[in-house]
């Protein structure tokens, strides 16, 4: 896949499950559809579960990539709600 320029970046790193998945989710409905979501996380949980809650809400998940150390960029792209 080439290079994704993000639409928007949250920044999750130092907040623990749930507080990244409801920014997540809350920022995902104030989209636009075809506009891409990044999220920086360090908490393992929110890694799996992100990309899960995203893909459940009708979205899609393009790249889930580890930074460094406990770091991880989410890319999720925005499709509509289910």
């Amino acid at each position: 896949m080439a290079d994704v320029t993000p639409t928007k970046t949250i920044d999750e790193r130092g907040k623990i499950c749930p507080y990244p998945d409801v920014d997540t989710m809350t920022t995902l409905k104030k989209m636009k559809k075809g506009e891409i979501l990044e999220v920086l996380v360090d908490y393992p949980l929110s890694v799996e579960r992100i990309p899960r809650s995203a893909q459940k809400a009708g979205h899609k998940v393009l790249k889930v990539q580890p930074l460094d150390g406990p770091n991880h960029s989410i890319l999720i792209e925005v499709l509509g709600l289910k």
